[in-house]
């Protein structure tokens, strides 16, 4: 049965309400991974479909396992893979019915371990799966192209993994320097693009800032993307 519908909550199945979990306890449970994670968060995330809470009779949200399960996927599917919601809600609806769907970016279906919990690195252990030198990873850090960090997470790794294959074909973290401007200038656009929401100053919007944030920046990468292959094309036709 898909989780998204009204069936899989009926507010009458709130009977069981010893097994269900408020808000606060969904925190409780959530937050050790995702600090950042708020009430209004939760509240956003259910206005955009992504998950639906049965209700008490009072109105007050009770969230089951598989809720809290979900929302853990949703979440480290933002932080970790840096989706944004259109992409994750194609996900989600393809798990419901039934099929291995596969993330952006990943080969092959995204397992559920890996959704569970995102990777976390050591610098030994980031240079360790990249194949890359110490050497590398200072002048990609040096390039403002990798953040220096205690703990690296997945998305570090594939930058570096990038910067291995680019460092064997002569293009080095120094010559990059020019997608860094690019991005600045790519963060300078959806700052304005975002400033109306931004103005309110609410915990709602500052939620979907965010959200539309990652799809402006999923979109920009989109149109950089067709740029550079229509120049590979003349390249090599």
């Amino acid at each position: 049965m898909p989780r998204n519908s009204a069936q899989a909550h009926d507010t009458a199945a709130v009977g069981g309400a010893h097994a269900l979990l408020s808000i606060g306890q969904v925190l409780d449970r959530l937050t050790p991974e995702f600090p950042d994670l708020a009430p209004s968060k939760l509240r956003f995330l259910e206005e955009q479909g992504l998950v639906t809470p049965a209700r008490t009779a009072a109105g007050y949200r009770k969230f089951d396992t598989d809720d809290v399960e979900r929302l853990r996927t949703i979440l480290t599917l933002q932080r970790d893979h840096y989706l944004p919601l259109k992409v994750i809600r194609t996900y989600l609806a393809e798990q419901d019915a039934g099929r291995a769907p596969i993330l952006p970016g990943v080969s092959g279906p995204a397992r559920p371990t890996m959704l569970s919990t995102g990777r976390r690195f050591s610098r030994e252990e980031l240079l360790h799966e990249s194949g890359a030198t110490a050497q590398l990873l200072q002048e990609a850090v040096a390039g403002s192209l990798i953040a220096p960090a205690d703990v690296y997470g997945d998305d570090q790794l594939t930058v570096l993994k990038a910067l291995v294959e680019l460092h064997r074909s002569g293009i080095e973290p120094r010559h990059l320097r020019g997608l860094r401007a690019s991005a600045e200038r790519d963060i300078g656009l959806i700052e304005s693009a975002l400033a109306p929401v931004l103005r309110r100053n609410d915990a709602s919007s500052r939620a979907r800032a965010g959200e539309v944030g990652r799809e402006l920046a999923d979109d920009l990468e989109t149109v950089r993307s067709s740029i550079v292959r229509a120049a590979i094309v003349r390249l090599a036709p």
